[in-house]
């Protein structure tokens, strides 16, 4: 089903916290606006029900964005995800704050994304994921890459990676079969 060498396996089986970034990640990395200039984002609804299996195994999930954008307020509020940093360019001090919060080590973590500005923290990180159509250098520097776009299931294919290495999956998917 996922295909990871045995040292990515060992890796994974030990994270406690899944970091994301927005655009590009979550979403498809497009932006909208209306007339107004308000801001909209689409979000794919595998990707928040796998954050939501996913937390109830224990594994802490936190958002990373360079932007500010309501929508990711209000998403992540609907999934329950407390740990959110919004305009943050450069993200290192928000991983450090993450961190510090949840009493963890950078090697108890995976990082999700598909820009320049998530380099700093994926090369810290235990387990760095690029999503499949991450520019060339997050590509470069990924231990995985999903096999599909960001905004388009991504998240869902490295929560349910998580969850099937460190054993977790079966028990959440037996409770919807």
């Amino acid at each position: 089903m996922f295909e990871l060498s045995p040292e990515q396996l060992a890796i994974v089986r030990e994270l406690k916290l899944l970091v994301l970034d927005v655009d590009g990640v979550l979403t498809d990395g497009r932006l909208f606006f209306d007339d107004g200039g308000r801001e909209y984002k689409c979000f794919h609804a595998r990707d928040g029900h796998g954050i939501k299996l996913l937390r109830q195994t224990g594994v802490e999930v936190a958002v990373i964005s360079g932007r500010k954008s309501n929508s990711v307020t209000l998403r992540m509020q609907g999934l329950g995800v407390e740990h959110v940093y919004q305009g943050h360019e450069n993200k290192r001090a928000a991983f450090a704050d993450v961190l510090q919060r949840l009493n963890l080590q950078s090697r108890q973590v995976a990082y999700v994304g598909d820009d320049v500005l998530d380099l700093p923290v994926m090369r810290q990180v235990g387990f760095a994921v690029a999503v499949q159509d991450a520019n060339f250098a997050v590509l470069a520097h990924a231990h995985w890459q999903t096999k599909v776009p960001g905004g388009l299931g991504a998240v869902r294919e490295v929560c349910d990676l998580i969850m099937h290495a460190q054993g977790t999956l079966d028990g959440v998917l037996h409770n919807y079969l």
